[in-house]
């Protein structure tokens, strides 16, 4: 924040290992004369990947699954045992038509699904493209079997899927995200959860994050949270490892960073 970084008497560059800065007071860097820089680009398939995993293992309620068999409790076959939600052909709403939101509609168009989209620009190259249907952020929430989050958090973004948000969702609605954790009101989602809002939410952001063990969302079997493990692949790992040292290299140097969050403080952007 502002505060550490004024701080940093000798500071000259700021090194993120991530794409998302919403951790960094970008303002108060800029005010200083002091670039950030960022990792985008190289997470987009690995968290991609993740979405749709959550996505199927919350429509397939794949940990109550494990959790059974772990459990000693599967006995035989069950016609009823753990019924899901189809995935094949069903309707999924992505917030957020950026890098990894259209990656996620790749992956579902590749599932026959029904691709919905929520976007603050319309993007008419990607819906003739990929068959994608541009509509209204209430309609979205209203018509999709899946809602997946893929926007960045902005004050415009905090707390967007709460209580009426959620109320507008379909009764066997999923939630997922891997966007970032105060996009969603947590304790409108434990109440949706609670009371059947919607039937379940896969989640790889949080807020708070971490949760503390005794959240109760953790205590759902209709929530699946991991730790914020989007770009966890080691390819993407890899990258990120490299594109972070080049710009705390160039940084050092006194050289304009390759990957830079705020390019205004080079005056000419």
């Amino acid at each position: 924040d502002a505060e550490v970084i004024g701080a940093g008497k000798r500071l000259r560059v700021i090194s993120q290992f991530a794409v998302g800065v919403d951790n960094i007071d970008l303002a108060a860097a800029t005010a200083r004369g002091i670039p950030v820089g960022h990792t985008p680009g190289v997470l987009t398939e690995a968290t991609a990947d993740l979405a749709f995993a959550l996505l199927t293992a919350a429509a397939r309620r794949l940990p109550e699954g494990i959790e059974k068999v772990r459990a000693g409790k599967w006995r035989t076959w069950e016609p009823l045992g753990l019924l899901g939600a189809a995935v094949w052909e069903a309707t999924v709403g992505i917030v957020g038509l950026g890098r990894i939101g259209t990656a996620v509609a790749r992956r579902a168009r590749g599932f026959g699904m029904r691709v919905l989209y929520y976007d603050r620009t319309r993007k008419p190259d990607l819906e003739a493209e990929l068959g994608l249907e541009y509509v209204e952020m209430d309609d979205l929430l209203a018509r999709a079997d899946f809602v997946t989050l893929h926007c960045p958090l902005t004050p415009q973004t905090h707390h967007l899927i709460g209580e009426e948000a959620l109320r507008r969702m379909k009764p066997k609605a999923v939630l997922v995200n891997t966007a970032r954790g105060p996009v969603v009101e947590t304790n409108a989602l434990v109440q949706a959860l609670k009371e059947g809002w919607i039937a379940a939410a896969a989640l790889d952001v949080t807020d708070p994050e971490p949760l503390p063990p005794d959240h109760p969302l953790l205590e759902l079997p209709n929530c699946i949270v991991v730790p914020h493990i989007g770009s966890a692949t080691v390819a993407a790992r890899d990258r990120m490892a490299v594109m972070a040292a080049e710009n705390l290299l160039a940084g050092l140097r006194g050289e304009r960073l390759p990957y830079c969050a705020n390019p205004e403080v080079y005056g000419g952007g």
